[in-house]
């Protein structure tokens, strides 16, 4: 098991529990302890977790992983659940694409569709998101559009006021969303209420509103409400999804396309 692979599972574990012990995580990860009181060290030196006497606790109850670490969570289901969401934006539109994993495959995605390789622009793509902006400048025919605002480590997604004088100003056909939680109840959500809160103007902003999760996200509900389930158009997950909740969004209106 590499290290990358290693760190990413210690974090998952962590996220889960909230406390790890340094012999029982060596014992289910078929490691060393001294291999994983060394992660342990290390990852205490980037302020991603607290270390303890015999192990490590998370942040704190609000904890949250750092996007970096996050990126290979149920990989190959955000890149389905992208391709997905790219066939369904068309040549020559304004769409808003939050921050996030997800959201971030769906900007690849994009990046490589033969129809967008050309035009004045191929898409006009509004975020609040540093490293999609990032990904997609090296695009010419992208016309990228970014929101300012306070940059969050944690996301590379910036917050704050001085994204609402940019996003007062446009007009998108469609926003992606990608959230930490989506329930027919409770809605589109996340941890954090600046996050929240930007993400909630590009959705006003937006002809249409598609919500990209994994089918973990679904059926929970998170701190910060984004939207409600009713300004959201489609949601897109992984066939993992239980039939129970795509009936419950198909029944409140939603469109489900599963990847």
């Amino acid at each position: 098991m590499s290290r990358d692979t290693r760190w990413q599972a210690l974090l998952e574990l962590l996220v889960e529990r909230g406390r790890l012990d340094v012999d029982e995580t060596a014992a289910e990860l078929e490691v060393s302890a001294a291999t994983i009181r060394r992660d342990f060290d290390q990852l205490a030196g980037q302020q991603v977790l607290v270390r303890t006497r015999g192990g490590a606790v998370a942040h704190g109850v609000s904890y949250e992983l750092p996007l970096r670490y996050k990126t290979a969570r149920r990989a190959s289901e955000k890149q389905r659940i992208a391709r997905a969401v790219a066939d369904l934006l068309a040549a020559g539109e304004a769409v808003g694409l939050t921050g996030g994993t997800t959201t971030t495959e769906v900007a690849r995605a994009l990046a490589v569709r033969g129809d967008l390789a050309s035009g004045s622009p191929a898409l006009t793509v509004v975020t609040n998101a540093l490293n999609i902006a990032g990904e997609l400048a090296v695009r010419p025919q992208f016309k990228i559009v970014v929101t300012g605002g306070v940059a969050r480590a944690q996301s590379y997604e910036l917050v704050g006021p001085l994204a609402d004088g940019v996003l007062e100003q446009i007009t998108l056909d469609v926003a992606v969303l990608g959230v930490v939680a989506f329930d027919v109840t409770h809605g589109a959500a996340a941890h954090d209420e600046a996050e929240a809160a930007i993400n909630r103007l590009l959705c006003e902003r937006a002809e249409r509103v598609i919500v990209a999760a994994d089918s973990s996200k679904l059926g929970r509900r998170a701190f910060a409400r984004i939207c409600p389930a009713e300004s959201v158009d489609t949601v897109v997950t992984d066939s993992a999804v239980a039939p129970e909740t795509v009936r419950r969004f198909e029944e409140a209106g939603l469109r489900v396309v599963v990847a």
